[in-house]
This record gives structure tokens, C-alpha cells and sequence, in this order.
């Protein structure tokens, strides 16, 4: 999960965290983050597999604000 600059949380996965946090501070990384740069990485949890790693996104993506403070906070 990265903070925008606006502070506001994109979660995504990948398989390379520097990379995509290079990637979306380019402006590559995703249309959410492109108009929010610079982001900073806040938060990341290791998964098995891909499908295990799309589960979690969903499941971090359906949190509410507060939830996602108080993970980052536990991180």
C-alpha cells in the first residue's frame, strides 16, 4: 500500500515493491496514482502465490480508512 501525496492509500500487488514504487512515482504505475505523485510506500505484506496476492488486495482494498491507519500503524 503507498500514501499519495494527497493522502490518500492505493493498494495493489506486485512481484518487485521497489519497482513499482519507482513505477507509479514515474507516473507509470497506475491512472490512480498518476495525478496523486509523489508516493510513498506505507505498507507491504509478503503472499505465497498470485491468487493469494489478488485475495488480500481485495480484502485491504474493502477496508475503511481507520482500518487501513491502524494496519499501517501495526506494520
Amino acid at each position: 500500500m503507498v500514501e499519495c501525496a494527497d493522502g490518500t492509500f492505493y493498494t495493489g500487488w506486485t512481484t518487485n515493491v521497489e519497482r513499482r514504487v519507482k513505477q507509479h512515482n514515474a507516473g507509470r504505475g497506475a491512472k490512480y496514482t498518476k495525478t496523486r505523485g509523489p508516493v510513498k510506500l506505507v505498507y507491504t505484506e509478503p503472499q505465497p502465490d498470485r491468487p493469494a496476492a489478488l485475495k488480500r488486495e481485495l480484502q485491504i482494498k474493502r477496508l475503511s480508512r481507520e482500518q487501513k491507519l491502524k494496519l499501517i500503524a501495526n506494520y
